[in-house]
Parts: C-alpha cells; structure tokens; sequence
C-alpha cells in the first residue's frame, strides 16, 4: 500500500477533528488573508489575517453559540452568504458543533431560498446581510422549524429573539465556553463519519434542486486525498474566490485545513484582477469562464494598440498552442517536455513580448490553476499552457464531493480531466457514462429514495450522467452531458459542450453560445457576446456611441461574428456544422435564471425563452 492510500485509509472522521488537529500542530501560523474595504471607498482594500490559533478562537465561539441556540448534532445551519472569511469560520463553526450546512447561494430568490430552508428542515439561517434576511423574513410562516436567523453584515437590519448578529452569537458562545470549556471538542470527538456534515443543492439545469447528503467522511476523504495527488503543499498561498455554497469552492476549505497553508479570502469576481497582483497566490481554483474572460481581454488589449501589436498577439497566441501541444506531446512519449530548438527561440521572443506580461497580471508567483465545472476549450488550455500558466482540469460532481479527477502536475495533458484521486475508482458503462465509486461518493438524495436509486447503484457505483473515454494510462477525457447529447433528424449524434467550447477558442467575443439540433436537419447557435470585449471593438470599427443592444444588432457585428462561425465550421464533421445564428440582445446570467451560480449554461430554460429565435432560423426548411 502506498504512503498515499494508507493516509487516507487512515483519515479521522470528520474535517472538524482535522481542524483540531491543524490548529494544535501549527496555532501561530497564518491560515486566512482577508480584505477589508476601504471605510472611505477609495483607495485598495486593506488585507488582514488570521493564524490558526485566531481562527480557532472564532470558531469555537460559533459551534458553542450554535450550541447555545439548541443545534443538535446533525440538524441543519444554513448559510446563505458570498465567498469571505467569516463563510468558512461559520461552516468550521457548523461542523464542531456536530450540525450540518446547509449551503444556499445568495443569488437565489426568496421562493427557491424558501424551498432549501423547508426541505432541508434548517434550524438556524446565517444570512449575509439584509437582502439575505429579508427573504426569509418574507417566508418566515412557511419555515416553522426555522428557530433563529443570525446575520453577518448586521447594517439595515433590526434585531429581535429571531434575529441577531453574528458577533452577538460569538459572544453567547465564548459566555458558554467560559463554563464549558470542553463543550466544543466533546462535540467533535463525538462525531461519527456517517454523520451528515453538509447538505448541498444542486443548482441544477432542469426542475427543483436535490439535497446532496454529504456526510463527515467524504469531506474527511477530500482533505487527504488532495494533499495526496502533490497538488498542493505547505508553502502555497491559495487565492479563493469560487462560490462556496457550490462544492468546487468548499472542497478547496478541507485540503486546505489538512496541509496548513495560507488562503487568501474574497469573493468579488469584480476583484480578481486587481486582487491577483496583492495576493500573488502559487495556485488558485476557476472555472473556465475566468479564463475565457482573460483571453478575451487580453485579445482585445492588443487589438486596442493597433493592427501591428493585435499582429503579434496572435502570432504568440500560435506559437504557445503549438509549443504547449509539442512539449505535452514529448513529455508523454520521453518523459522530457523538450521542443525544437526553432520552436523553443521563437517562444523566447513571445515570452518577452507577451506571455511574460500575462504572469505579472496573475501575480507572477502562479504555478498552476485548478479548471473544473464545466469543460475548458483545448485552444484555451493550450494558449495559457504555452504562455506558463498552467490550468490542470479537473473533475468532479456535488455527488462526487467535487475532486475525482485532476491533472497530475508536470503531466498534466490539456483536453483532459487527469486522473482519478487516489482512493476514487472509475469505469465506462457501456453507452459511455462515466462511473465513480469510492469514499468521495454522496449519502444520496435529502428525502429521495426513487431519485438516489436512480444514479446509486446498491454496489457503491454512481451514474455521473457524463460521457466519457479513458486513455490506456488512465486520464479521462469528458466528451458531453448524457442529457446533453441529441440526435439530429439524419441520425447523427451531436455533443453540443465540444462544439461550442471550440467556439469559444476561435472568438474572442462570445460570452455564452447554446448549439442547438435535435431532431432537426441541421445545427444552430444562440450567441452571447461578451460586453467589454465587444464594445470595445463597436469604438474601433464606428459603431462607438451605441448601446450593446444596438451594437449586437448591427450588420457589422453579425458580419464579423458569421466569419468566426465559419471559421469554426472548417474543423467540424459537414453534420456539426452551424448553418445559422442569432445574436441575443443581452448575455445570459444568474438572475433570469439562465445560467447557474456555477456558471453551467441552462439549456431548457435558454431554449424556452429564445424559441422565436430559434424557430426563426429553420423557417421554411425542409425538416426530414
């Protein structure tokens, strides 16, 4: 048995044993950075930290406040909140006094907010501020097991018995542990691995969300069997910005906490940029969205410098695709990432041009990124790989507790999710679904026995829902969603995912594109375009001055999108080939409910809402 395997066989039960244990070994080590934001609105943020020992403190205020309150062991917390510091002391907080987490994003409404809070039989609400409040305030007579709502940011809201603050909850938790001074780790000791640690809606792109049960053990798993692919190591500095209520961000808390090294805090997506070069993180988490949105802004940087600078972005654009998939190639085959040395002078000359400026905007000190969620576009992977920032895609579901899969460091090959993490077993059913087994694997559905059935077989083996292939030597390489793939009226089989990633690779102005087929005779776009990049171009080519409606609407853009689209045609089978699209008028998100928190693209409602578009486009053709 491997080092590996036998120190996750021999994993404590739960991540708050673990927390005990990293606070115990290291108290006065750094553990949590911070912003503050500037009282006066200007200027940067102040970033503050945390030692383990500090952090500690709060949480222990928090399980015994909870305690406090009544929380049982196993009954439901829920914390609907945006990625910061006290979002990962209230769920440490959660899980030492032996209750579950309930995760809630804070972009959901009050009726869906509602339904989580019913469903899940949520004693308590840690809301982040008054928006979050008000929605349960609204709902309040519908969550009669809803006993306290606890706010963070307490400013516009009125407290009462059933409202407080989360300073106020510390402080009646440090009274109590002035009294009970073991209560919080007699409540940890007492915790068993198949208690529920967590219970996690799956946004989901179709109907009402599903209660993920996620028990002690699983997130007990993670946090070994992370550390154990060498992903990470004592002196990273992680960035973490990635929602929290989704597994991918939480799932980065529990390795984190099992090798001891400093995560920076701040959830504002809109900070990102300025925060990379203050954090100067060694590794950080995204989704491909983020890196679309940074190849896409730096594509239209240089086009803003004129025809000559655009000239040679694209021409170090080609040369790090190629110099990515060669030394992949040659570390696949020898073992050595070697290049020609014609190749190898040439991306000397890009470095200094390009490629060296894109590592200073990420801080300069990255050495790998972490791309889950959804597939990454190959062309992407490669232009960053070549340009030294390394994305290592990995894969992993809410049911799956997020890390099945990752790319192993040096041999890491673009276009594929990795390897499985130790301990996580994989097959391929024979219509191609990807199969998991191991302790990484969820209880099942909150309340759904028909439902888990469904996808847990009685032997441990879970239906992913994904499509896959692996190689001989063992990395997987997801081709499209089961539910996803359609059939058109000649027969043939599309994956609509590879498609419009390959779109995204080619335009640098799309945001969002839905490809669209089934049971009909040919294939269509929806497309988004993205706002910066897009406007950015109307100034250069005289359509300054016009709204993004306007500027989506303008035969000029949807000449120039068109020539993308048949670009993108030239790589497709003659039946994958998009023979018409349509611009939409604003980009998908959150709010109208066309994307996910996470970022995965909602198909049906997407559909539903643009029919006339898409009826439009097979308007007087023959359908076979």
């Amino acid at each position: 048995m491997s080092d590996a395997q036998t120190l996750i066989e021999n994993r404590p039960p739960s991540v708050a044993a673990l927390f005990l244990e990293r606070v115990a070994a290291t108290p006065d080590a750094e553990a949590y950075r911070y912003p503050v934001p500037n009282p006066a609105g200007e200027g940067p943020d102040e970033w503050k930290s945390l030692t383990w020992g500090q952090a500690a403190e709060r949480v222990y205020a928090i399980a015994a406040g909870l305690i406090e309150l009544g929380v049982q062991p196993e009954q439901r917390v829920a914390l609907a909140s945006s990625t910061r510091i006290e979002w990962i002391l209230v769920d440490l907080g959660i899980m030492c006094a032996g209750a579950a987490t309930t995760t809630i994003y804070p972009q959901t409404n009050a009726d869906e907010s509602a339904f989580i809070l019913s469903d899940s039989e949520s004693r308590v609400l840690i809301a982040e501020d008054a928006a979050q409040v008000a929605k349960a305030v609204e709902k309040r007579e519908e969550l009669p097991a809803l006993t306290h709502v606890v706010v963070i940011d307490p400013a516009g809201v009125e407290t009462s018995d059933w409202i407080l603050t989360l300073d106020e909850l510390q402080k009646r938790g440090a009274a109590r542990l002035e009294k009970e001074g073991e209560l919080v780790r007699k409540r940890v000791e007492a915790i068993t691995k198949d208690q529920l640690a967590t219970l996690i809606y799956t946004s989901g792109t179709t109907g009402r969300p599903k209660g993920v049960r996620l028990p002690h053990d699983n997130w007990a798993y993670m946090a070994k069997a992370i550390p154990a692919t060498g992903l990470v190591g004592p002196e990273d500095v992680q960035y973490l910005w990635l929602p929290l209520a989704h597994v991918f961000g939480k799932v980065l808390t529990s390795g984190q906490i099992e090798v001891g090294h400093v995560t920076a805090v701040d959830g504002r997506v809109d900070k990102i940029i300025e925060n990379l070069p203050v954090v100067q993180p060694t590794y950080m988490a995204a989704v491909p969205r983020i890196f679309e949105k940074v190849y896409n802004g730096v594509a239209a940087k240089a086009r803003a410098g004129g025809a000559a600078k655009y000239k040679i972005f694209q021409w170090a654009a080609g040369v790090a695709r190629e110099y990515a998939k060669v030394s992949q190639d040659n570390f696949r085959r020898t073992g050595t990432a070697s290049v020609p040395f014609g190749l190898g002078a040439k991306h000397k000359v890009a470095d200094a041009l390009v490629y060296s400026k894109l590592r200073e905007a990420f801080g300069g000190k990255l050495r790998a990124c972490v791309s889950g969620s959804v597939a990454l576009a190959p062309e992407i992977g490669y232009f960053f790989a070549g340009a030294g920032i390394h994305i290592l895609e990995g894969y992993g579901l809410t049911e799956s507790s997020a890390a099945s899969f990752v790319n192993p460091g040096e041999a890491y090959r673009t276009g594929t999710v990795g390897k499985p993490v130790p301990g996580c077993e994989v097959r391929i059913a024979d219509d191609g679904e990807i199969l998991l087994r191991g302790p990484g694997i969820m209880e099942g559905y909150h309340g759904l026995p028909e439902k888990t059935a469904e996808v847990l077989e009685p032997d441990g083996w879970f239906h992913t829902g994904d499509i896959g292939e692996l190689s001989p030597d063992g990395y997987l390489r997801i081709t499209d969603r089961k539910k996803d793939l359609f059939k058109t009226s000649g027969g043939k089989y599309i994956a609509p995912t590879e498609i419009e990633g390959s779109f995204k690779a080619v335009c640098p102005f799309v945001s969002n594109i839905l490809v669209h087929g089934a049971d009909r005779n040919f294939c269509t776009a929806l497309i988004a375009l993205d706002e910066p990049a897009i406007m950015g171009w109307a100034e250069e080519n005289g359509l300054g001055g016009k709204s993004y409606a306007e500027v989506v609407a303008a035969p000029e853009t949807v000449a120039m999108i068109d020539g993308y689209v048949k670009r993108l045609n030239e790589g497709l089978q003659r039946w994958q080939t998009i023979k018409k699209f349509r611009l939409l008028p604003r980009d998908l998100d959150v709010e109208h409910g066309e994307i996910t928190p996470s970022l995965k693209l909602k198909r049906p409602v997407v559909e539903r809402e643009y029919a006339h578009l898409i009826e439009e486009m097979y308007e007087g053709t023959r359908e076979a």
